[in-house]
């Protein structure tokens, strides 16, 4: 049982630690034990989500009292019903708890008694550290000490227990004669959540410190806030409760050293405004000089009286589709009508440039940044202007700059593949491991598919974005042989072969046209179902929806 400072989140971040960023990839994680029964509903929900961060197909727990209460309390008897008259279905067969070593591929134990929180980062979430092990590592790596910003919320840990227990952090930096450090930002984690904490006075908590309440979305884990900074070139240090914390994803800059945590750890060093402060051991100095110590945190796992909402902003959906007319000002910058991609034509693809091979690290951020080009997601022409804009070419070590077939010249990846699209011509993009890692932003799928980049051939996917890449009638191929990629020069074209008998587990060919004349050839493998092959064959996912109607 999770004690003192510790919190669902910390399962999660020791795991991340463990499994690494690429360890859960084409696996499900099933959580277990004695323990699990212990965690609210919210806070396997936490852990469940931050499971896409170590590559997992999936994350489960067995269906328990939790479950059960927060159904209940969310309006969802019925599917609580429904659970609970299938409990059985819905947790591991006695068989295989009472000897799980025989039925599982892997085991790990982690013991919540003694579980510490962990703080992970920088730049990757696997970059697992224990608190009590952190200014060690800090002092090390020499990470800027001052910590300039805490963030609480978004997708994960926003629910009323997770702000519930910051929120009595807050209480004490009054009660004991503290100040905040450096500045909170709170993102509640939906209208339900904000409308109850406020009218339970957390809201004034968090403001009575200075906390800012931003709206109830992504917000800053994916860069959407004005970070005020004195100097953008400066290296700098924040810790946020979010999933991720890759290079420029939180507030587009490079230099900020962003550490993932539990919501508790976040504002506890907020308060602090120090990374090598540990709340566990450490104390503070109170406005009349003694030195104090924060107690931990405390909160309630569903409000006591219950969930309340003003509006919660949805409006239901016509109830005959085909009369609802969408209507878009001709000159808009923000939003624009998806037209349908064009289905397959039957042919096997043949002597494509190479638009970019990335080298290292290549997520979602990567391809498609968020901050301000956020505002452009309605408008598929004008966000892929940032297509891969973040990736490294392997051949130059730069980023955004690729050489141009047509001109000879090096120019912006995007700018490439549009004018390769204006003539008629597809591309591909060859990468190394977990191509797309991060979150599962549709658009990083979207921008190839619309600039006629036909290919991603990677050494690995992210399990998510490759489904991705599936649902937009992209071809995601993996290297048999991973020394292939070095295979890969930059002025070569290249054929994708045997689309005509493409089946699943049928291995697809590519032939490397290089500069010389010469001509290498390898397979490539896939792991596209009869449906994905279909939504390939169609030109996405939505044209067979479409072909349905």
């Amino acid at each position: 049982r999770l004690n003192g400072w510790a919190s669902p989140k910390d399962v999660i971040l020791k795991l991340a630690g463990i499994l690494t960023v690429k360890g859960g990839t084409n696996a499900v994680i099933e959580y277990f034990g004695e323990g699990a029964s212990s965690l609210s509903a919210t806070g396997k929900a936490t852990i469940c989500n931050m499971g896409a961060e170590v590559g997992a197909t999936t994350s489960v727990f067995p269906f328990d009292d939790e479950m059960d209460r927060y159904l209940c309390a969310t309006g969802r008897e019925e599917i609580a019903v429904l659970a609970r008259a299938n409990a059985a279905c819905l947790k591991a067969d006695p068989e295989v708890e009472a000897d799980p070593e025989t039925y599982y591929d892997r085991i790990i134990d982690i013991n919540l008694s003694e579980l510490e929180p962990y703080l992970n980062g920088p730049f990757t979430p696997d970059a697992a550290c224990p608190v009590s092990e952190f200014a060690e590592k800090v002092k090390k790596n020499g990470y800027p000490q001052r910590m300039e910003v805490g963030l609480i919320g978004s997708c994960t840990n926003s629910s009323y227990q997770d702000l519930s227990r910051a929120a009595s952090l807050a209480r004490q930096v009054k009660a004991k004669g503290l100040k905040m450090a450096a500045p909170l930002i709170i993102n509640p984690g939906s209208e339900q959540v904000y409308c109850t904490l406020k009218r339970d006075g957390m809201i004034a908590d968090f403001e009575a410190v200075g906390g800012v309440i931003m709206t109830n979305a992504c917000g800053p884990c994916i860069g959407q806030w004005k970070r005020e900074t004195d100097d953008p070139a400066r290296p700098n240090s924040i810790v946020t409760s979010f999933n991720r914390n890759f290079a420029k994803r939180a507030d587009g800059n490079p230099n900020t050293h962003a550490f993932v945590a539990s919501p508790e750890i976040a504002m506890a060093f907020a308060i602090a405004g120090d990374l090598c402060f540990n709340p566990l051991t450490d104390t503070l100095v109170a406005s009349n000089g003694e030195r104090v110590k924060l107690d931990p945190p405390v909160g309630e796992t569903l409000p006591v009286d219950g969930f309340t909402v003003d509006d919660n902003g949805y409006v239901a959906p016509s109830a005959d589709g085909g009369k609802v007319e969408v209507s878009i000002r001709p000159d808009s910058r923000r939003l624009q009508k998806l037209e349908p991609f064009a289905p397959w034509d039957g042919n096997d693809f043949l002597e494509m440039p190479l638009l970019i091979k990335t080298q290292g690290k290549c997520t979602t951020d990567h391809i498609s940044m968020a901050g301000p080009w956020l505002r452009f997601r309605g408008h598929l022409e004008n966000i892929s202007d940032n297509m891969l804009m973040g990736a490294v070419n392997a051949f130059n070590r730069q980023t955004n700059r690729v050489w141009n077939r047509l001109s000879g010249a090096y120019e912006a990846v995007s700018a490439v593949a549009k004018q390769y699209k204006a003539r008629g011509i597809s591309s591909i993009v060859v990468a190394e491991e977990n191509y797309g890692e991060g979150s599962s932003r549709e658009h990083a799928a979207m921008e190839p598919r619309y600039l006629n980049v036909r290919v991603i051939l990677a050494k690995s996917f992210a399990r998510i974005h490759e489904t991705n890449l599936k649902k937009q009638g992209m071809l995601a191929l993996t290297f048999r042989n991973k020394e292939d990629y070095d295979k890969v020069q930059e002025h070569d074209r290249i054929s994708v072969l045997g689309l005509n008998q493409f089946a699943p587990g049928k291995p697809l060919y590519v032939v490397l046209k290089h500069q010389d004349g010469t001509t290498e050839t390898f397979e490539a493998l896939h792991t596209y179902n009869e449906m994905q092959i279909r939504w390939f064959k169609a030109g996405s996912a939505l044209n067979t929806i479409r072909a349905k109607e």
